[in-house]
């Protein structure tokens, strides 16, 4: 018999076997404790409910839940999943029991682009994350590091602005989508790296191969035996990114450890770069009982591509989302044009301090994460054994809560939940902080998003500055239905195809020029 002969029957074996001691463990597992398991679809041996979830997940999610419920059990093969599509059903994970769901599940994506899960946002419920989040609110979240990095952001905006304008004087279609993530790019760049994009190395493109990896359903993650064959070759492109994302970062730590030689530690901790290398091998916490914790090269580097990742990838989108929606949405449109007319004038653009009085403004950008949250789903993983709202749910299950499906539920939004009307949230408390569950699009309890309002301050300003020195229509004579929404799914949920739209002043050129 030749040594493939014998691979081939070995593999077959060792599938049979992990066959029937999958349908003997769930078996078991469903004996026990039977009326207090959420209810579910039907699993398949080995793959689980995998075949149900398609090309978008969340929508699948969605019309499962109308069938089994708000709190949904899945085997996404090997590993049991708690789908959780209400507000109501949100805030018993992510607040009454949040202590419990505190922790994200890992992944192959998680341990090779973000060194074993060793930044911020995937790492461990402990001291660890404790630690972490508070470096970041201390030196990149703050009030008073947001005012130092205010005026890169008018800068880089009014460079924008200025670039579109030279397209509106010759009527020229402008790619609106590249504007924006070129401008998100240079503005995260400088704020977390301290530099320019360079064409030495694209980031953007490994960033957005990485994204797309992450959001993929991997099967090494959910059936364990089929990791090693790598069927999906999903593995082969994580290690390959990887790599060359930690040669790009090396790069860059390098630079600054170079420029701080130079100066002789003289130069200004003005990017997080700077200010964590400032702390490297320092222990996080003094006061720390459970570990002697230190910042290693790993830990800055997965730190940062973490914050690129949400600072970068989720700000543009929302802005693609709202420009996408108001080109849609002629009414909307002119409601916010004729805010910023009597709010900030014709005569200067939008400064920062404008943002807090534009309240039609607020209401739109509430309205797109609203519908369209670029984390689609919260993940969680429960610590221990639990019970939730009269089910049982086991320790080191995977909790998905359903952004997308909170956002569109009809009890929560009323029949018009899927139409885009910012009037909604008139005379409306809910806010944006995970304070209330029908709106969570940055996450709540302890893993909510501690980047809030840095998002929310560019995102706002950047649509209001476009929207204000100019006025856009759909190119080659396209109408506002014609447009396509699809959604493509991954770790953030962006548009299928670019948007392109064609400007003219409204405002006088010299105003933004000066």
């Amino acid at each position: 018999m030749s040594p493939s002969t014998v691979a081939i029957s070995a593999f077959l074996l060792l599938i049979f076997v992990y066959f029937l001691s999958s349908i003997v463990f769930r078996s078991n597992n469903h004996c026990k404790d039977a009326r207090k398991r959420p209810p579910g679809p039907l699993a398949l041996p080995i793959i689980g409910n995998i075949h149900l979830l398609g090309t978008l997940p969340h929508r699948k999610l969605q019309s499962l839940a109308n069938k089994y419920g708000p709190i949904m059990s899945l085997w996404l093969g090997q590993v049991q999943a708690i789908v959780v599509s209400s507000p109501e059903a949100a805030e018993l994970f992510l607040k009454t029991h949040d202590p419990i769901f505190a922790s994200r599940p890992q992944s192959q994506a998680t341990d090779y682009i973000f060194y074993g899960s060793q930044g911020m946002a995937f790492s461990e419920y402990g001291s660890y994350w404790r630690n972490m989040k508070k470096l970041c609110a201390l030196h990149l979240f703050s009030s008073s590091k947001q005012e130092l990095f205010g005026p890169l952001r008018r800068e880089e905006i009014r460079m924008v602005v200025r670039s579109i304008g030279d397209a509106a004087i010759v009527g020229e279609v402008v790619n609106v989508s590249e504007k924006v993530n070129a401008l998100l790019e240079d503005i995260v760049y400088k704020m977390i790296l301290g530099r320019n994009r360079d064409d030495q190395f694209d980031l953007k493109a490994l960033i957005s191969k990485a994204l797309r990896l992450g959001g993929a359903f991997n099967l090494a993650d959910f059936v364990p035996i089929l990791a090693p064959f790598d069927l999906q070759g999903i593995t082969k492109q994580l290690k390959e990114t990887s790599e060359a994302l930690d040669e790009v970062l090396e790069k860059i730590l390098k630079e600054h450890e170079q420029a701080f030689n130079e100066t002789k530690g003289e130069q200004k901790n003005d990017d997080f770069i700077d200010i964590l290398l400032s702390v490297m091998h320092k222990p996080l916490d003094n006061n720390d009982d459970e570990q002697n914790q230190v910042i290693t090269r790993h830990n800055i580097k997965g730190s940062a591509l973490e914050i690129i990742f949400a600072s970068f990838e989720n700000t543009a989108l929302t802005i693609d989302w709202a420009f996408c929606e108001l080109l849609r949405d002629s009414r909307v449109m002119k409601n916010l044009q004729d805010e910023l007319e009597t709010v900030v004038g014709m005569d200067r653009i939008v400064e920062e301090t404008d943002i807090s009085k534009l309240n039609y403004l607020d209401m739109v950008v509430k309205e797109i994460l609203r519908l369209y949250p670029v984390g689609v789903f919260i993940p969680r993983k429960s610590t221990k054994d639990i019970m939730v709202d009269g089910y049982y749910i086991q320790k080191n299950s995977r909790i998905i809560v359903n952004n997308w499906a909170i956002g569109r539920n009809v009890k929560a939004w009323t029949d018009n939940a899927n139409v885009f009307y910012p009037e909604r949230f008139l005379n409306s408390d809910v806010d944006l902080q995970g304070n209330h569950f029908q709106l969570i699009p940055f996450g709540s309890g302890r893993r909510k998003c501690p980047g809030i309002q840095v998002g929310l301050t560019i995102a706002k300003m950047v649509i209001a500055q476009l929207v204000h020195c100019f006025n856009w229509e759909l190119p080659y004579g396209m109408k506002p239905c014609d447009m396509d929404m699809t959604e493509t799914f991954g770790f953030s949920m962006s548009r299928a195809k670019q948007l392109f739209a064609v400007p003219t002043h409204r405002i006088l050129p010299k105003v933004y020029n000066e």
